[in-house]
């Protein structure tokens, strides 16, 4: 069952065709075997999966649909309430907090749609990093070569999921946080129009542009998650109150009359070989050849920047003058540095956002889907400090986003697609749209899931590079 869909899994329960507690113990027995090395998982709720399995079984027993993620089993970033754990968010000074009361939304409706939650999963601390080498609970590594980067914020959903550990797990998206580790590990993410889905019971970074989101290893597996993710949630005062949309993947999946286009300028600057070449792999199987510009993206990276330092800052302020000893150093210096930016510097980035958002909305007027490379480069080495981009040398943590960040910080949709070449560590692309178009992510990235252009790549045997044996 290690690489089943989760949607195969579901229809099989569903039906009794496999007992649910059958799937959650050998869940259990892959997370015992193969999360060691990967260190994904920060807290297992084991006896929780076995409970909500037996459960389900009951209801198939007794004639009851036990819902569309029926015996799925998942995992969530350790942001994400999960009543009787204490919430963490990656810190060590939250350990010391009462356990939550009640699931996080997103928890509580897979939960409530059939899933079994089998724990908590690892990620930078605070969700201010693109790396998931955590201080306090150690790195998550890349499942496809165990002395790289698994890739961050939500670097355990990642590794999870590319690891077959588990078919669906939900991280958060704040600068690139979902896109950045898909790409990294190989698997499909979705960052979703802001708004879209409910952060209520989700520790937040940056309130303005913070977003949760599923990653699976089928745009199918990944649908699912996201189709029971949605709806309205009163709790939740920054949710849209539109009406659920949900995905329906045709059985023909075609791109249709869809104008697409491939960003230029500061999305491909900088960019390694690589990179460029998973944009044009994606770019010539949809017949995409116009280049479109997004007028001043680099200002965009830097005011969010900007705006992520200053409003993570103002939510940490309180430990960082009384615990400043209990952070990792590096989140803790960059929280620092945001506490000190000048509201003249804060009004300026808001007010560029307001501009930029109007600029993107009017080459949305034009195109329907976008793509640009989701990472500059693939995973690089665990410890790796400094890299080459274009003529310069820089540090690795801050610029792993370069191509994310502009997106994120106007709420736009984003889908990233797994391109891997034998031999080779993966890389993802990031295909965008405007707000509240998630359909369009789904339908481009099916039909190149179909022409098996894109598609996550299980891992070889833990450690060895690419190319070599497999895992399973």
């Amino acid at each position: 069952m290690k690489f089943d869909t989760a949607c195969d899994l579901a229809a099989q329960v569903r039906t009794g065709k496999i007992l649910a507690i059958d799937v959650a113990q050998a869940a259990i027995a892959r997370i015992d075997a193969l999360d060691g090395p990967i260190n994904a998982f920060t807290d297992r709720t084991f006896n929780r999966a076995l409970m909500s399995a037996a459960a389900i079984d009951r209801k198939v027993r007794a004639g009851i649909d036990p819902g569309p993620m029926a015996g799925v089993p998942f995992a969530v970033k350790n942001l994400f309430d999960i009543e009787g754990l204490v919430t963490r968010a990656g810190s060590k000074i939250r350990r010391t907090c009462q356990a939550a009361a009640q699931d996080a939304t997103l928890v509580a409706k897979w939960t409530d749609a059939g899933g079994i939650l089998l724990g908590a999963l690892n990620m930078d601390e605070f969700a201010y990093g693109f790396t998931t080498e955590n201080a306090h609970d150690g790195p998550t590594r890349n499942p496809h070569d165990l002395t790289r980067m698994s890739g961050g914020s939500s670097g355990g959903s990642a590794a999870a999921v590319a690891a077959g550990m588990v078919p669906i797990t939900a991280g958060s998206d704040t600068n690139g946080s979902i896109r950045v580790p898909a790409a990294f590990c190989g698997v499909f993410g979705l960052k979703p129009t802001y708004g879209r889905l409910s952060r209520r019971g989700a520790f937040p970074f940056v309130h303005s542009f913070d977003h949760v989101g599923p990653f699976a290893r089928t745009i199918g597996d990944l649908a699912l998650a996201y189709n029971t993710a949605q709806g309205d949630d009163p709790n939740d005062p920054v949710q849209s109150r539109r009406a659920e949309e949900p995905i329906v993947l045709a059985n023909t999946p075609s791109i249709g009359d869809l104008r697409i286009g491939i960003l230029d300028d500061w999305f491909q600057t900088n960019a390694w070989p690589e990179a460029i070449s998973a944009v044009g792999t994606i770019a010539r199987a949809l017949q995409a050849e116009r280049q479109v510009s997004l007028a001043r993206a680099d200002l965009a990276r830097a005011s969010a920047f900007i705006i992520s330092g200053a409003e993570g800052a103002m939510q940490h302020l309180g430990d960082l003058r009384r615990r400043p000893q209990d952070f990792d150093p590096a989140t803790r210096d960059r929280l620092l540095a945001g506490g000190l930016l000048p509201a003249s510097l804060i009004l300026k980035a808001q007010r560029f956002r307001t501009w930029f958002r109007a600029q993107v909305a009017e080459v949305f007027k034009s195109v329907d889907v976008v793509l640009a490379p989701a990472t500059p480069l693939s995973a690089p080495a665990l410890g790796q400090t400094s890299m080459r981009l274009g003529d310069k040398e820089v540090l690795v943590r801050p610029n792993i986003g370069i191509y994310t960040q502009p997106l994120s910080f106007i709420g736009l949709p984003v889908l990233v697609v797994p391109v891997c070449a034998p031999g080779a560590m993966p890389m993802g692309v990031q295909i965008i749209a405007a707000p509240w178009r998630e359909d369009l992510l789904f339908q481009t990235a099916h039909y190149l899931e179909r022409l098996g252009i894109t598609q996550a790549m299980r891992p070889k045997s833990v450690g060895s590079p690419p190319g070599q044996n497999r895992i399973d």
